[in-house]
């Protein structure tokens, strides 16, 4: 990350908790537009739950959808204003269960939007209840004896939409100065893909949440590098044009 702050954020008011990974990734949003000259263009689309937080955060001009509707509501945006860059930002619960037929129906058509999912493996906003994407056995308020893999099983969403033809599919980690800076050349190519029209791109953020995973902001650092991304693979799973597909 950059050391100036990008002038589209500002810190007059957050509410993420301690140690969330959301301010991470907001920030790194931040200084890919400011880098590539797309501060006033871009249109920015977020959910009801924690993501909505970003609109305190920054002066991207911000929809706000229904839950798990920001990349349907996304898509009509990019319809109605084609020639600004247009993004759908929320987390895995919205994005993975309650939004879900959306999600893999905007990569079906490859819709020409980015998509970014700052994934923390768990119902942030509404409690820490249990997410598709919550870990083999993780404990959280609906799964207080852990989550049973062969009942409920973990969704990996690049097993989900990883054979589609998309424009980019990636996953990145917010922990760590490697991992974060590996998740802003992330941002920062999908936003190119969908300059040059090439359809539809979902970057994947790995990030903490110690509020709902009940652990320090440190140890939870430790858990997203090392449990998370242990299971969640970092890495470029589809790059038309690349060398992903």
């Amino acid at each position: 990350m950059n050391l100036k702050v990008p002038e589209s954020i500002t810190f007059a008011k957050t509410g993420f908790c301690p140690g969330c990974g959301h301010g991470i990734a907001i920030r790194l949003i931040a200084e890919v537009m400011e880098e590539m000259a797309l501060t006033e263009k871009l249109l920015a689309v977020v959910d009801v739950a924690c993501s909505s937080l970003a609109i305190d955060m920054w002066r991207f001009d911000t929809v706000m959808a229904a839950h798990g509707r920001p990349i349907p509501t996304a898509v009509g945006v990019k319809h109605i204003r084609p020639e600004n860059p247009v993004m759908a930002y929320f987390g895995d619960g919205a994005a993975y269960n309650i939004g879900m037929a959306e999600t893999v129906h905007a990569a079906l058509r490859n819709d020409n939007i980015c998509v970014f999912v700052v994934n923390n493996s768990v119902f942030g906003m509404t409690g820490g209840q249990m997410a598709a994407t919550t870990l083999p056995w993780q404990k959280t308020v609906t799964s207080p004896y852990g989550k049973d893999p062969k009942k409920y099983g973990t969704l990996d969403i690049t097993k989900v939409i990883g054979q589609m033809d998309i424009a980019y599919l990636a996953r990145g980690e917010l922990s760590g100065a490697a991992g974060i800076e590996q998740s802003k050349k992330m941002i920062k190519k999908a936003f190119e893909k969908q300059l040059a029209n090439e359809g539809f791109c979902l970057v994947e953020l790995l990030s903490e949440c110690p509020t709902n995973l009940g652990m320090a902001p440190v140890d939870m650092m430790k858990h997203v590098h090392t449990a998370m991304a242990g299971y969640f693979k970092p890495g470029e799973f589809i790059d038309k044009g690349g060398s992903g597909r």
